[in-house]
């Protein structure tokens, strides 16, 4: 009877190493499916700081145009001073 002990004994290891491998397996499904969802939100995360990047790109631009001084302003203004001065008498 020695040896139906022993196969008594392998039959519930290899029920109990079963059961552990179907937890882990369960694990896994329940890992994959946690990394799906973490790639779709680093993917929305990513299209947000490129729409954010975007935004702030425009809004530097924005103020570099503001900084920046209108060169045809600054003709206009060159040339309304010129003709007064001519229309004056006095050469610029």
């Amino acid at each position: 009877m020695a040896a139906s002990s022993e196969s008594e004994v392998i039959a519930q290891q290899v029920s109990a190493i079963s059961d552990r491998v179907s937890a882990v397996e369960a694990r896994l499904a329940e890992l994959d499916r946690v990394i799906v969802r973490l790639e779709g939100a680093a993917l929305t995360t990513a299209r947000a700081l490129q729409e954010i990047s975007h935004h702030w790109d425009n809004v530097y631009e924005a103020m570099r145009r503001v900084e920046e001084p209108d060169v045809g302003q600054f003709r206009g203004e060159r040339d309304r001073a010129a003709g007064d001065s001519e229309s004056r008498g006095h050469p610029m």
